[in-house]
Protein backbone atom coordinates (compact mmCIF):
# COMPACT_ATOMS: atom_id res chain seq x y z
CA UNK A 1 0.00 0.00 0.00
CA UNK A 2 1.53 3.34 -0.99
CA UNK A 3 1.52 6.44 1.20
CA UNK A 4 -1.02 8.31 -0.91
CA UNK A 5 -3.52 5.47 -0.49
CA UNK A 6 -2.81 5.38 3.23
CA UNK A 7 -3.33 9.11 3.51
CA UNK A 8 -6.56 8.90 1.51
CA UNK A 9 -7.81 6.22 3.84
CA UNK A 10 -6.75 8.30 6.83
CA UNK A 11 -8.61 11.36 5.61
CA UNK A 12 -11.77 9.43 4.90
CA UNK A 13 -11.61 7.77 8.29
CA UNK A 14 -10.98 11.05 10.06
CA UNK A 15 -13.94 12.54 8.24
CA UNK A 16 -16.18 9.81 9.63
CA UNK A 17 -14.75 10.17 13.12
CA UNK A 18 -18.24 11.00 14.32
CA UNK A 19 -19.17 7.33 13.68
CA UNK A 20 -16.31 5.90 15.73
CA UNK A 21 -12.71 6.12 16.82
CA UNK A 22 -9.89 6.19 14.27
CA UNK A 23 -6.76 4.18 14.96
CA UNK A 24 -3.35 4.19 13.32
CA UNK A 25 -1.83 0.75 12.95
CA UNK A 26 1.63 1.35 11.43
CA UNK A 27 0.93 3.05 8.08
CA UNK A 28 -2.71 2.00 8.05
CA UNK A 29 -5.62 4.00 9.46
CA UNK A 30 -8.82 2.23 10.44
CA UNK A 31 -12.09 2.75 12.28
CA UNK A 32 -12.98 -0.94 12.31
CA UNK A 33 -11.47 -1.60 15.75
CA UNK A 34 -14.22 -2.20 18.30
CA UNK A 35 -12.43 -1.39 21.57
CA UNK A 36 -9.14 -0.34 23.16
CA UNK A 37 -8.12 -3.94 23.94
CA UNK A 38 -8.32 -4.93 20.29
CA UNK A 39 -6.35 -1.80 19.33
CA UNK A 40 -3.67 -2.62 21.89
CA UNK A 41 -3.47 -6.22 20.71
CA UNK A 42 -2.91 -5.05 17.11
CA UNK A 43 -0.42 -2.36 18.20
CA UNK A 44 -2.66 0.51 17.10
CA UNK A 45 -2.86 4.00 18.56
CA UNK A 46 -5.92 6.24 18.77
CA UNK A 47 -5.74 9.26 16.44
CA UNK A 48 -6.76 12.44 18.22
CA UNK A 49 -7.18 15.91 16.70
CA UNK A 50 -5.49 17.25 13.60
CA UNK A 51 -6.56 17.27 9.98
CA UNK A 52 -5.19 15.16 7.17
CA UNK A 53 -5.23 16.19 3.53
CA UNK A 54 -4.86 13.36 1.07
CA UNK A 55 -4.11 13.23 -2.64
CA UNK A 56 -4.60 9.75 -4.01
CA UNK A 57 -1.96 8.46 -6.38
CA UNK A 58 -3.00 6.74 -9.62
CA UNK A 59 -2.93 2.96 -9.53
CA UNK A 60 0.12 1.38 -11.12
CA UNK A 61 -0.30 -1.39 -13.63
CA UNK A 62 1.21 -4.62 -12.34
CA UNK A 63 3.51 -6.60 -14.59
CA UNK A 64 2.26 -10.10 -15.32
CA UNK A 65 4.02 -12.81 -13.35
CA UNK A 66 6.26 -15.08 -15.41
CA UNK A 67 4.73 -18.45 -16.20
CA UNK A 68 6.87 -21.35 -15.03
CA UNK A 69 6.29 -25.05 -15.00
CA UNK A 70 5.65 -26.56 -11.55
CA UNK A 71 8.32 -28.84 -10.13
CA UNK A 72 7.94 -31.86 -7.86
CA UNK A 73 9.43 -29.87 -4.94
CA UNK A 74 6.68 -27.25 -5.25
CA UNK A 75 8.87 -24.42 -6.62
CA UNK A 76 9.14 -23.17 -10.18
CA UNK A 77 12.27 -24.07 -12.18
CA UNK A 78 13.50 -23.89 -15.69
CA UNK A 79 14.94 -26.83 -17.57
CA UNK A 80 18.69 -27.27 -16.91
CA UNK A 81 19.50 -27.07 -20.62
CA UNK A 82 17.40 -23.93 -20.94
CA UNK A 83 19.18 -22.35 -17.96
CA UNK A 84 22.60 -23.28 -19.36
CA UNK A 85 21.59 -21.70 -22.65
CA UNK A 86 20.47 -18.51 -20.86
CA UNK A 87 23.69 -18.36 -18.83
CA UNK A 88 25.80 -18.83 -21.96
CA UNK A 89 23.86 -16.12 -23.79
CA UNK A 90 24.30 -13.77 -20.82
CA UNK A 91 28.02 -14.50 -20.74
CA UNK A 92 28.32 -13.86 -24.49
CA UNK A 93 26.49 -10.52 -24.21
CA UNK A 94 28.53 -9.41 -21.19
CA UNK A 95 31.83 -10.39 -22.82
CA UNK A 96 31.00 -8.48 -26.01
CA UNK A 97 30.00 -5.47 -23.89
CA UNK A 98 33.26 -5.78 -21.95
CA UNK A 99 35.27 -5.75 -25.19
CA UNK A 100 33.39 -2.66 -26.37
CA UNK A 101 33.93 -0.80 -23.07
CA UNK A 102 37.61 -1.80 -22.91
CA UNK A 103 38.22 -0.53 -26.44
CA UNK A 104 36.47 2.73 -25.50
CA UNK A 105 38.75 2.93 -22.44
CA UNK A 106 41.83 2.56 -24.63
CA UNK A 107 40.58 5.41 -26.87
CA UNK A 108 39.90 7.62 -23.85
CA UNK A 109 43.34 6.96 -22.37
CA UNK A 110 45.06 7.66 -25.69
CA UNK A 111 43.16 10.95 -26.08
CA UNK A 112 43.79 11.88 -22.41
CA UNK A 113 47.56 11.50 -22.95
CA UNK A 114 48.44 11.21 -19.23
CA UNK A 115 46.52 14.38 -18.38
CA UNK A 116 47.98 16.49 -21.18
CA UNK A 117 45.72 16.11 -24.22
CA UNK A 118 46.27 18.17 -27.36
CA UNK A 119 44.71 21.64 -27.19
CA UNK A 120 41.87 22.18 -29.62
CA UNK A 121 40.94 25.41 -31.41
CA UNK A 122 39.95 28.08 -28.93
CA UNK A 123 41.60 26.27 -26.01
CA UNK A 124 44.95 27.83 -26.97
CA UNK A 125 43.49 31.21 -25.99
CA UNK A 126 41.02 30.01 -23.32
CA UNK A 127 42.95 27.89 -20.82
CA UNK A 128 39.92 27.32 -18.56
CA UNK A 129 38.11 25.63 -21.42
CA UNK A 130 41.09 23.29 -21.79
CA UNK A 131 41.08 22.51 -18.06
CA UNK A 132 37.33 21.81 -18.16
CA UNK A 133 37.77 19.39 -21.07
CA UNK A 134 40.66 17.61 -19.29
CA UNK A 135 38.51 17.25 -16.13
CA UNK A 136 35.62 15.90 -18.22
CA UNK A 137 37.94 13.40 -19.90
CA UNK A 138 39.24 12.22 -16.53
CA UNK A 139 35.66 11.76 -15.26
CA UNK A 140 34.80 9.77 -18.40
CA UNK A 141 37.80 7.51 -17.84
CA UNK A 142 36.77 6.91 -14.22
CA UNK A 143 33.16 6.12 -15.23
CA UNK A 144 34.41 3.75 -17.88
CA UNK A 145 36.69 2.00 -15.35
CA UNK A 146 33.67 1.59 -13.08
CA UNK A 147 31.68 0.10 -15.97
CA UNK A 148 34.48 -2.36 -16.70
CA UNK A 149 34.62 -3.43 -13.04
CA UNK A 150 30.83 -3.88 -12.95
CA UNK A 151 30.76 -6.00 -16.09
CA UNK A 152 33.60 -8.16 -14.76
CA UNK A 153 31.66 -8.64 -11.50
CA UNK A 154 28.58 -9.73 -13.45
CA UNK A 155 30.62 -12.18 -15.51
CA UNK A 156 32.12 -13.56 -12.29
CA UNK A 157 28.63 -14.23 -10.90
CA UNK A 158 27.73 -16.45 -13.83
CA UNK A 159 28.44 -20.18 -13.58
CA UNK A 160 31.36 -21.43 -15.65
CA UNK A 161 30.57 -21.73 -19.36
CA UNK A 162 28.51 -24.87 -20.06
CA UNK A 163 28.53 -25.91 -16.37
CA UNK A 164 25.53 -27.01 -14.35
Amino acid sequence: MNYATVLTLAASLLAVNAWGQVYRCGNEYTNSIRDAREAQARGCKLVEGGNVTVIEAPQRAKAPAPVRAPVAGGGARTDDNQQISRDNESRRILESELKRVESRQAELLKEYNNGEPEKQGIEARNYQRYLDRVAEMKASIERNESDIAGIKREIGRLPAAGAR
